[in-house]
């Protein structure tokens, strides 16, 4: 039985129909199946004397406790199910309160379950929690908090170790090898259980191509040479640089040649004395939406200052330069930047509406944000980041102005989606679909495809009802897309599933209604709401916009489609 199938609802010969809730982590360190198998064990242990019976199971894996119940995918299913009439269960059953709910997501979640009048059965409750209970509301909220701390202190420990093992063994850690080192091996891991499982230690080694290219990196730049003098020379001679020496673990790279970027990193890598270091990034949780905790934290990756790094006590791998030339090309680095080392800098957050949506046409490459004279802007800064030896046609600056844009995007988009024309804007996407869709393969058929089918266009039906109730929007939104994909996944799988519900392999008209209706009131939003909320619209219509510098206009994009395939509506305006 696949650990995500929810079987089909039977009625329960004595008692009550369950759904069975349960979770396991890469964190946990558990195998999915065995923490599967005692966590439903232990439901089933609960309610079998009173007569019931598991008939839907939801098991999320992967997920961390820390994500609330909205962004755990099987979970969330659960929580769709629950406003459907004929949803099978009565009640929903878990096998440990600190794998369902973290910190005080019981008191957000409870209120929903309540709501749709099922009830929540915990063994540690002993059955039924009683939602006007003071004890139970208090026994649920300990638990709640246990977990938080489970989890602390696995980061806690495991983070203590790591630090032991950088610092007193010199351990290689993972991650990719910086530029110029390979990895040996060291032989079987020491702990018995990783060895078992084929786990092994590894060591930096010096590359015999790449390891003399970080030499004369150095050696150039204490010569004299800045960053672009040196890409240049690297580009000119034909070295591959780091993205085009590992393009399967660089594929976010232009791999076009050296960036001065890419020599600045190289000379500010301390493992290039010999020295393992750890501890110079920090995973930190950052919520989501300060004004609404309930939506949780998404992580984000952050240096740490040079003081807090981990250093091994010995040298553990070859150096390619001695922690004497290091130290130089840091005093020549603090030097050209009027010794801005020895400063405290600080950042001012500023909010940009196409973060991550505005796009260079001359090169391909995301434009960054910056301020001008307090106003948000964005720029290409391809010829000053890249060696001129790509011999690619770029100013040193492409600026294109947010108040520009934005009015004119909007203006369209009112117009796309305004009550007269939506029937038409629907059409032409689904048109444009067709026309870009990839020519179907012939796959081997899946004789389970028409049921998953089958299965993905019920909860659509559910998720139009639940709009209908008044669901908010944006989850529901992200209910379609997340379905959307597994459907497009199980036609994909199926030739006569695709020749019946979806000829061209793409999104159907009621398919694209369906997620517009999700997003609510998009003239509504465009026209009053905050930068804040029209950027959450653009995320979920798949805006992509490109700035075309020599005729100054704007190419806009749209893609509903969750496998990025070609529902695309484009227009074109001078900025």
């Amino acid at each position: 039985m696949s650990l995500i199938d929810v079987g089909a609802p039977r009625l329960a010969r004595n008692g009550l129909r369950f759904a069975f809730y349960g979770r396991v982590s890469t964190e946990d360190n558990q195998d999915p199946e065995a923490s599967r198998n005692w966590q439903r064990s232990r439901a089933l242990t609960l309610i079998e004397p009173a007569g019931g019976e598991i008939v839907a199971e939801y098991f999320d894996i992967g997920m961390s406790r820390s994500l609330p119940w909205k962004r755990r995918p099987r979970a969330n299913d659960l929580l769709a199910d629950l406003t459907k009439p004929n949803r099978g269960f009565d009640a929903i059953v878990i096998g440990e309160p600190q794998r369902a709910f973290y910190g005080g997501q019981f008191l957000l979640t409870m209120p929903v379950i309540s709501h749709y009048g099922v009830g929540l059965w915990v063994p540690e409750v002993g059955g039924a929690i009683d939602p006007d209970s003071e004890a139970h509301e208090l026994i649920m909220g300990v638990f709640g908090g246990m977990s938080k701390g489970e989890r602390t202190r696995i980061k806690i420990r495991v983070r203590t170790a790591m630090a032991a093992q950088a610092k007193i063994e010199g351990r290689y850690l993972g991650g990719r090898p910086p530029y110029g080192y390979r990895l040996a091996d060291l032989g079987p891991h020491p702990n018995p259980a990783k060895a078992a499982d084929g786990k092994r230690l590894h060591q930096l080694e010096a590359h015999p191509d790449y390891a003399p290219v970080v030499k004369r990196i150095f050696a150039e730049y204490l010569r004299g040479r800045g960053f672009y003098a040196i890409a240049e020379a690297l580009t000119r001679d034909g070295i591959l640089s780091p993205s085009q020496a590992d393009p399967g673990r660089n594929s976010h790279r232009t791999g076009e040649g050296w960036s001065k970027g890419a020599v600045k990193a190289i000379l500010e890598n301390p493992r290039y004395t010999g020295r393992q270091v750890w501890n110079k990034q920090r995973k930190d949780e950052v919520l989501l939406d300060v004004e609404n905790v309930a939506e949780g934290y998404e992580t984000k990756l952050r240096w740490n200052k040079e003081g807090s790094w981990v250093w091994s006590d010995k040298v553990v791998h070859e150096p390619l330069v001695s922690v004497t030339d290091f130290e130089a090309t840091k005093k020549v680095r603090a030097a050209h930047g009027h010794d801005r080392t020895n400063r405290e800098r600080t950042r001012t957050q500023h909010f940009y509406v196409f973060k991550s949506r505005l796009w260079c046409g001359l090169c391909g490459r995301k434009m960054q944000g910056q301020q001008n004279h307090g106003k948000p802007n964005y720029r290409c800064r391809y010829a000053k980041d890249y060696a001129l030896a790509n011999h690619v046609q770029h100013p040193d600056n492409v600026y294109v102005k947010e108040e520009d844009v934005l009015p004119i995007l909007d203006k369209w988009l009112i117009k796309l989606f305004a009550p007269h024309r939506i029937g038409d804007t629907i059409r032409t996407m689904a048109d444009n679909a067709a026309a870009l869709a990839e020519p179907a393969t012939a796959p081997e058929p899946d004789a389970d495809a028409a049921a998953k089918v089958a299965e993905c266009d019920a909860k659509l039906e559910t998720y139009r009802a639940a709009l209908e109730a008044g669901a908010d929007p944006v989850t529901v939104s992200g209910w379609i897309a997340e379905i959307n994909a597994k459907r497009a996944a199980a036609v994909a799988s199926s030739a006569t599933g695709r020749a019946r519900a979806n000829p061209q392999g793409r999104l159907s008209e009621e398919a694209i209604t369906l997620m517009i209706q999700a997003l609510g009131d998009i003239r509504e939003v465009i026209q009053n709401a905050t930068l804040e909320d029209k950027a959450r619209v653009y995320d979920q219509l798949g805006l992509r916009l490109t700035y075309a510098p020599s005729t100054k206009t704007i190419r806009a994009e749209m893609n509903l489609d969750p496998n990025g395939r070609g529902v695309m509506v484009s227009v074109r305006g001078g900025t």
